[in-house]
């Protein structure tokens, strides 16, 4: 009995923790300028909690990270209301944009697109 709950809990760590191998995690200025500057695939959603089109592309985004092909992308959630220095620097003008970096540069970006394969495709130009 002791065996089961132990192999039951090392499963489940072992899946929280493949699952934590592709980032999304709240944007902060000095991890996104680290990311850029070691070349790593980045992205940054510009996120409203009171943006329709944000809310709905949570979930994609979300799908989207775990998939076994993105574990090295990081994906930073920008808070549009609050990040005006950001949104400034990457000259974002609307919520619910994604920009896409690859080794410190910006290679896409797409502002208000719910749909997955469209994101999916953007996303992917990190890695490419």
């Amino acid at each position: 009995m002791r065996l089961a709950q132990l192999s039951l809990t090392l499963g489940f760590l072992f899946f929280a923790m493949t699952a934590a191998n592709a980032v999304e995690r709240p944007y902060d200025q000095a991890s996104f300028d680290s990311a850029l500057t070691e070349g790593r695939p980045v992205a940054v959603v510009f996120h409203a909690d009171w943006c329709p089109t944000c809310r709905a592309q949570a979930p994609v985004l979300k799908q989207l990270m775990a998939e076994p092909d993105r574990k090295a992308l990081t994906l930073f959630v920008a808070d549009f209301d609050t990040e005006l220095p950001l949104r400034k620097q990457l000259g974002v003008t609307r919520q619910s944009t994604i920009v896409v970096f690859n080794k410190g540069h910006e290679v896409a970006r797409s502002t208000g697109d719910t749909q997955k394969e469209a994101i999916a495709a953007l996303l992917s130009k990190a890695n490419t």
